[in-house]
Protein backbone atom coordinates (compact mmCIF):
# COMPACT_ATOMS: atom_id res chain seq x y z
CA UNK A 1 0.00 0.00 0.00
CA UNK A 2 0.96 3.54 -0.67
CA UNK A 3 2.03 6.02 2.30
CA UNK A 4 1.36 9.65 2.34
CA UNK A 5 2.42 12.00 5.26
CA UNK A 6 0.06 14.81 6.11
CA UNK A 7 1.36 17.68 8.49
CA UNK A 8 -0.97 20.24 9.75
CA UNK A 9 -3.68 20.30 12.54
CA UNK A 10 -6.71 18.47 14.42
CA UNK A 11 -9.94 20.79 14.86
CA UNK A 12 -11.51 18.42 17.02
CA UNK A 13 -14.92 19.53 15.11
CA UNK A 14 -15.22 21.47 11.85
CA UNK A 15 -14.67 19.33 9.24
CA UNK A 16 -11.20 20.45 8.41
CA UNK A 17 -7.02 19.87 8.15
CA UNK A 18 -6.64 16.42 9.37
CA UNK A 19 -10.14 15.40 10.08
CA UNK A 20 -10.75 15.85 6.57
CA UNK A 21 -7.62 14.85 5.19
CA UNK A 22 -7.09 11.39 6.89
CA UNK A 23 -10.64 9.70 5.92
CA UNK A 24 -10.97 10.97 2.43
CA UNK A 25 -7.21 9.96 1.75
CA UNK A 26 -7.67 6.94 3.27
CA UNK A 27 -10.97 6.08 1.75
CA UNK A 28 -9.05 6.37 -1.49
CA UNK A 29 -6.36 3.74 -0.66
CA UNK A 30 -3.40 5.40 0.88
CA UNK A 31 -2.25 4.79 4.00
CA UNK A 32 -2.15 8.30 5.49
CA UNK A 33 0.46 9.03 7.75
CA UNK A 34 -0.22 12.28 10.19
CA UNK A 35 1.92 14.76 11.45
CA UNK A 36 -0.47 17.22 13.81
CA UNK A 37 0.77 20.80 14.82
CA UNK A 38 -1.97 21.76 17.22
CA UNK A 39 -5.14 20.30 18.49
CA UNK A 40 -7.98 22.57 18.79
CA UNK A 41 -11.18 22.09 19.95
CA UNK A 42 -13.06 23.32 17.30
CA UNK A 43 -11.91 25.25 14.37
CA UNK A 44 -11.55 29.41 14.67
CA UNK A 45 -14.96 29.89 13.35
CA UNK A 46 -15.79 29.44 16.76
CA UNK A 47 -15.65 31.51 19.87
CA UNK A 48 -14.03 30.68 22.89
CA UNK A 49 -12.28 27.44 21.30
CA UNK A 50 -9.23 26.04 22.92
CA UNK A 51 -5.66 25.07 21.56
CA UNK A 52 -3.11 22.93 22.06
CA UNK A 53 0.39 24.12 20.45
CA UNK A 54 1.81 20.51 19.31
CA UNK A 55 5.46 22.08 17.68
CA UNK A 56 7.64 20.69 20.11
CA UNK A 57 6.63 17.13 19.38
CA UNK A 58 7.30 17.55 15.24
CA UNK A 59 10.93 17.16 15.47
CA UNK A 60 10.92 13.76 17.66
CA UNK A 61 7.94 12.48 15.45
CA UNK A 62 10.59 13.40 12.49
CA UNK A 63 13.50 11.50 14.23
CA UNK A 64 11.58 8.77 15.08
CA UNK A 65 10.41 8.35 11.67
CA UNK A 66 13.65 8.86 10.32
CA UNK A 67 15.72 5.70 12.28
CA UNK A 68 12.47 3.39 11.48
CA UNK A 69 13.36 4.04 7.92
CA UNK A 70 10.05 5.39 7.10
CA UNK A 71 9.53 6.67 2.88
CA UNK A 72 6.68 8.45 1.39
CA UNK A 73 4.49 8.50 -2.01
CA UNK A 74 3.84 12.12 -1.26
CA UNK A 75 4.09 14.54 1.64
CA UNK A 76 1.01 16.98 1.44
CA UNK A 77 0.75 19.99 4.30
CA UNK A 78 -1.92 22.65 5.22
CA UNK A 79 -2.45 24.95 8.13
CA UNK A 80 1.09 25.90 9.62
CA UNK A 81 0.61 27.66 12.71
CA UNK A 82 4.34 29.74 13.15
CA UNK A 83 7.22 30.21 11.01
CA UNK A 84 9.02 28.18 13.42
CA UNK A 85 6.90 25.33 12.29
CA UNK A 86 7.56 26.31 8.50
CA UNK A 87 11.22 25.91 9.43
CA UNK A 88 10.83 22.36 11.20
CA UNK A 89 8.79 20.92 7.74
CA UNK A 90 11.34 22.57 5.59
CA UNK A 91 13.24 20.02 7.39
CA UNK A 92 10.70 17.28 6.98
CA UNK A 93 10.86 17.96 3.00
CA UNK A 94 15.10 17.76 3.27
CA UNK A 95 14.65 14.46 5.11
CA UNK A 96 11.84 12.40 3.75
CA UNK A 97 12.22 13.79 -0.03
CA UNK A 98 13.27 10.89 -2.46
CA UNK A 99 13.52 10.37 -5.68
CA UNK A 100 9.74 9.29 -6.14
CA UNK A 101 8.18 11.60 -3.43
CA UNK A 102 6.00 14.39 -4.26
CA UNK A 103 5.35 17.69 -2.06
CA UNK A 104 1.98 19.15 -2.14
CA UNK A 105 1.60 22.44 -0.53
CA UNK A 106 -1.74 24.07 0.19
CA UNK A 107 -0.38 27.44 1.84
CA UNK A 108 -3.23 27.75 4.35
CA UNK A 109 -2.91 31.10 6.09
CA UNK A 110 -5.30 33.49 4.33
CA UNK A 111 -9.23 34.38 2.83
CA UNK A 112 -10.66 37.46 1.17
CA UNK A 113 -7.42 39.22 1.13
CA UNK A 114 -6.79 39.02 4.60
CA UNK A 115 -4.22 36.79 6.53
CA UNK A 116 -5.68 34.77 9.37
CA UNK A 117 -5.28 35.71 12.71
CA UNK A 118 -2.46 35.53 14.53
CA UNK A 119 0.29 35.86 10.69
CA UNK A 120 1.63 38.83 9.65
CA UNK A 121 3.37 39.66 5.96
CA UNK A 122 6.72 37.91 6.98
CA UNK A 123 5.04 34.90 7.89
CA UNK A 124 3.41 35.07 4.70
CA UNK A 125 6.74 35.42 2.48
CA UNK A 126 8.29 32.51 4.83
CA UNK A 127 5.65 30.28 3.60
CA UNK A 128 6.00 31.50 -0.40
CA UNK A 129 9.88 30.34 0.17
CA UNK A 130 9.03 26.99 1.64
CA UNK A 131 6.60 26.58 -1.53
CA UNK A 132 9.79 26.96 -3.07
CA UNK A 133 10.58 23.22 -2.14
CA UNK A 134 7.48 22.13 -3.34
CA UNK A 135 6.42 20.30 -6.70
CA UNK A 136 2.65 21.64 -6.79
CA UNK A 137 1.23 24.31 -5.08
CA UNK A 138 -2.31 25.04 -4.32
CA UNK A 139 -2.79 28.65 -2.58
CA UNK A 140 -6.07 30.55 -2.90
CA UNK A 141 -6.19 34.64 -4.50
CA UNK A 142 -5.73 35.66 -1.21
CA UNK A 143 -2.51 33.82 -0.20
CA UNK A 144 -0.80 33.99 -3.95
CA UNK A 145 -1.09 37.75 -3.86
CA UNK A 146 0.19 37.52 0.37
CA UNK A 147 2.93 35.47 -0.43
CA UNK A 148 3.90 37.37 -3.80
CA UNK A 149 3.57 41.06 -2.27
CA UNK A 150 0.79 41.77 -5.12
CA UNK A 151 -2.18 43.99 -4.35
CA UNK A 152 -5.59 41.97 -3.79
CA UNK A 153 -7.59 41.65 -7.09
CA UNK A 154 -11.10 40.44 -5.20
CA UNK A 155 -12.16 37.13 -5.56
CA UNK A 156 -13.48 37.32 -9.52
CA UNK A 157 -10.58 38.57 -10.38
CA UNK A 158 -10.51 37.67 -14.66
CA UNK A 159 -8.80 35.52 -16.16
CA UNK A 160 -5.29 37.42 -17.22
CA UNK A 161 -4.62 38.74 -13.88
CA UNK A 162 -4.54 35.07 -12.34
CA UNK A 163 -2.34 34.01 -15.51
CA UNK A 164 0.09 36.78 -14.43
CA UNK A 165 -0.01 35.66 -10.55
CA UNK A 166 0.76 32.23 -11.96
CA UNK A 167 3.56 33.52 -13.44
CA UNK A 168 4.59 35.41 -10.62
CA UNK A 169 4.16 32.29 -8.45
CA UNK A 170 6.38 29.89 -10.59
CA UNK A 171 9.02 31.92 -9.63
CA UNK A 172 8.80 31.22 -5.84
CA UNK A 173 10.14 27.53 -7.31
CA UNK A 174 7.40 24.73 -8.13
CA UNK A 175 6.97 23.29 -11.25
CA UNK A 176 3.20 23.82 -10.90
CA UNK A 177 1.20 26.34 -9.48
CA UNK A 178 -2.57 26.07 -9.08
CA UNK A 179 -5.13 28.84 -8.03
CA UNK A 180 -8.01 27.75 -6.66
CA UNK A 181 -10.87 29.24 -6.11
CA UNK A 182 -11.03 31.21 -9.51
CA UNK A 183 -14.02 32.16 -11.49
CA UNK A 184 -14.39 31.94 -14.99
CA UNK A 185 -16.20 34.76 -16.90
CA UNK A 186 -18.95 31.86 -17.63
CA UNK A 187 -20.27 31.65 -14.59
CA UNK A 188 -18.15 28.58 -13.53
CA UNK A 189 -15.93 28.21 -10.56
CA UNK A 190 -12.81 26.16 -10.22
CA UNK A 191 -9.18 26.32 -10.45
CA UNK A 192 -6.51 27.33 -13.17
CA UNK A 193 -2.94 26.30 -13.20
CA UNK A 194 0.60 26.52 -15.16
CA UNK A 195 2.91 24.45 -15.04
CA UNK A 196 6.40 26.09 -15.75
CA UNK A 197 8.07 23.01 -17.21
CA UNK A 198 5.40 22.84 -20.24
CA UNK A 199 5.07 26.65 -20.29
CA UNK A 200 1.28 25.82 -20.32
CA UNK A 201 -1.52 27.26 -18.89
CA UNK A 202 -5.08 24.53 -17.17
CA UNK A 203 -7.79 25.34 -15.97
CA UNK A 204 -11.48 23.75 -15.07
CA UNK A 205 -14.47 24.83 -13.18
CA UNK A 206 -17.48 23.30 -11.83
CA UNK A 207 -21.39 24.83 -10.92
CA UNK A 208 -20.87 27.61 -8.49
CA UNK A 209 -23.17 26.81 -5.53
CA UNK A 210 -24.17 29.69 -3.54
CA UNK A 211 -22.76 28.22 -0.57
CA UNK A 212 -19.96 29.22 1.81
CA UNK A 213 -18.44 27.02 4.24
CA UNK A 214 -15.01 26.18 6.05
CA UNK A 215 -12.99 23.16 4.85
CA UNK A 216 -13.71 23.15 1.57
CA UNK A 217 -9.97 23.84 0.46
CA UNK A 218 -9.02 21.25 2.48
CA UNK A 219 -11.60 18.75 0.97
CA UNK A 220 -9.92 19.59 -2.47
CA UNK A 221 -6.34 19.81 -1.38
CA UNK A 222 -6.56 16.38 0.36
CA UNK A 223 -9.00 14.41 -2.89
CA UNK A 224 -6.31 15.89 -5.24
CA UNK A 225 -3.45 13.94 -2.85
CA UNK A 226 -5.43 11.29 -2.50
CA UNK A 227 -5.98 10.77 -6.38
CA UNK A 228 -2.41 12.15 -7.51
CA UNK A 229 -0.68 9.48 -4.99
CA UNK A 230 -2.99 7.35 -6.76
CA UNK A 231 -0.73 7.39 -10.13
CA UNK A 232 -2.81 9.82 -11.62
CA UNK A 233 -2.11 12.60 -13.89
CA UNK A 234 -2.07 15.72 -12.41
CA UNK A 235 -4.88 17.67 -14.45
CA UNK A 236 -6.91 14.41 -13.74
CA UNK A 237 -5.99 14.53 -10.20
CA UNK A 238 -7.07 17.93 -9.74
CA UNK A 239 -10.51 17.67 -11.94
CA UNK A 240 -11.84 14.73 -9.55
CA UNK A 241 -10.87 17.12 -6.17
CA UNK A 242 -12.97 19.52 -8.01
CA UNK A 243 -15.57 17.69 -8.74
CA UNK A 244 -15.51 15.98 -5.36
CA UNK A 245 -15.91 19.40 -4.09
CA UNK A 246 -19.01 20.76 -5.60
CA UNK A 247 -20.50 17.66 -4.99
CA UNK A 248 -19.85 18.13 -1.12
CA UNK A 249 -20.87 21.78 -1.46
CA UNK A 250 -24.33 21.02 -3.03
CA UNK A 251 -25.03 18.22 -0.93
CA UNK A 252 -25.22 20.63 2.24
CA UNK A 253 -26.91 23.06 -0.37
CA UNK A 254 -29.97 20.81 -0.06
CA UNK A 255 -29.52 19.49 3.58
CA UNK A 256 -31.89 21.05 5.75
CA UNK A 257 -30.44 19.72 8.80
CA UNK A 258 -26.98 20.44 7.23
CA UNK A 259 -24.47 22.65 10.13
CA UNK A 260 -23.44 26.14 9.42
CA UNK A 261 -19.79 25.48 10.17
CA UNK A 262 -18.50 22.57 7.44
CA UNK A 263 -19.99 20.68 4.20
CA UNK A 264 -20.77 17.14 4.04
CA UNK A 265 -17.87 15.62 2.78
CA UNK A 266 -18.63 12.39 4.52
CA UNK A 267 -21.59 11.83 2.20
CA UNK A 268 -20.06 11.82 -1.02
CA UNK A 269 -17.67 9.84 -0.24
CA UNK A 270 -19.07 6.89 -2.35
CA UNK A 271 -18.80 9.58 -5.31
CA UNK A 272 -15.46 10.45 -4.76
CA UNK A 273 -14.47 6.31 -5.34
CA UNK A 274 -16.82 6.65 -8.54
CA UNK A 275 -14.52 9.28 -9.97
CA UNK A 276 -11.99 7.22 -8.79
CA UNK A 277 -12.70 4.56 -10.50
CA UNK A 278 -12.64 2.30 -7.41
Amino acid sequence: MKRIMTIQDISCIGKCSLTVALPIISAMGIETAIVPTAVLSTHTMFSGFTFHDLTDEMEPIKSHWEREGFDFEAIYTGYLGSERQIDIVSDYFDTFKGENTKIIMDPAMADNGKLYVGFDEFFAKKMGRLCGKADIILPNISETCLMLGEKYPGEDADEKTIEDLLIKLSGLGAPISVITGTTFSDGRFGFTGYDSVENKFFRYGTEKVPHKSHGTGDIFASAFTGAYANGLPTIDSLMIAADYTCACIKNTYNDPEKVDYAVNFELEIPYLLKLMGK
